[in-house]
């Protein structure tokens, strides 16, 4: 038999290289090593539109793709930290126009969030996202992009609200660091899930990868047991401050681990 065909690749966030809503975060991240970039649409400064809106800043950005040679692979709408989908009457509005520009930067997969005040902490709390999702999901795939759901809740949770959606444009956006800190057994929720329900990873731990409570090779191993194909994106933090260093130092890590049946895109 062959080897096995490499279904991971590695992206890291904007906000990792300290760079959140600049184009110039593309071609450093390629200079790293990095297979892609998740984009951060960044907060409204006027109650009316998202940064990442402005033309010009989005041909900048096609720009910077086109010249790297490394695509964005998803972006990621900060402004649901602000204006919780829950709660918020205007909240839907920030998702439509997250749709349009994921469209715009060719990156196919929208991550929404639900953390902090955000957070869905009943399952009263999920059914109505869910129904509040129901036509932001038909916009999506129409536009042909996947709303990631990003959140604290457990395998079993994501599993009956990516079912009840019932769409191919709403798949769980899965964090290893979030669901190992809030004592999920990852490995098995990952399975559980599968990679039909699954659009894309962040990766991190408190410190370095590999050297935390994230037990990263358990983790690699279900992902490729399950036939995932995509991305992995490192929202990692920079123990030593060199934002750079620390970046190679977490992506080097993961390419020992993932030799041969994972994209080490170098």
């Amino acid at each position: 038999m062959g080897a096995a065909r490499p279904t991971l690749r590695i992206g890291i966030m904007d906000t990792v290289l300290q760079s959140a809503g600049k184009p110039e975060a593309i071609p450093l991240a390629k200079s790293l090593g990095f297979c892609a970039v998740q984009v951060t649409l960044g907060t409204s400064n006027d109650g009316s539109t998202l940064p990442l809106e402005e033309p010009a800043v989005q041909k900048a950005y096609l720009g910077a793709v086109k010249d790297a040679g490394i695509p964005i692979d998803s972006t990621y709408l900060d402004m649901l930290h602000v204006s919780c989908l829950k709660s918020a009457p205007e909240a839907p509005r920030w998702v439509e126009k997250g749709i349009a520009i994921t469209k715009s930067l060719r990156a196919h997969i929208l991550m929404t969030v639900f953390f902090g005040n955000c957070s869905i902490v009943s399952r009263a709390e999920l059914d109505h996202v869910i129904d509040v999702f129901r036509d932001l999901v038909s916009e999506a795939e129409k536009a042909g992009v996947v709303i990631g759901f990003e959140n604290r809740l457990s395998g079993a949770d994501n599993r009956y609200a990516v079912d009840r959606m019932n769409s191919p444009a709403f798949k769980v956006w899965y964090d290893v660091g979030n669901s190992t800190f809030n004592g999920y057994d990852v490995p098995a929720e990952i399975r559980m899930l599968g990679h039909d329900r699954i659009c894309q990873f962040h990766f991190k731990d408190k410190g370095y990868l590999g050297e935390g409570k994230v037990q990263v090779e358990p983790i690699l191993q279900a992902i490729r047991e399950i036939g995932f194909v995509g991305y992995a994106n490192l929202e990692t933090a920079s123990p030593s401050g060199s934002v750079k260093a620390d970046a190679e130092r977490n992506l080097e890590y993961l390419r020992r681990l993932m030799a041969g049946s994972f994209h080490p895109c170098r």
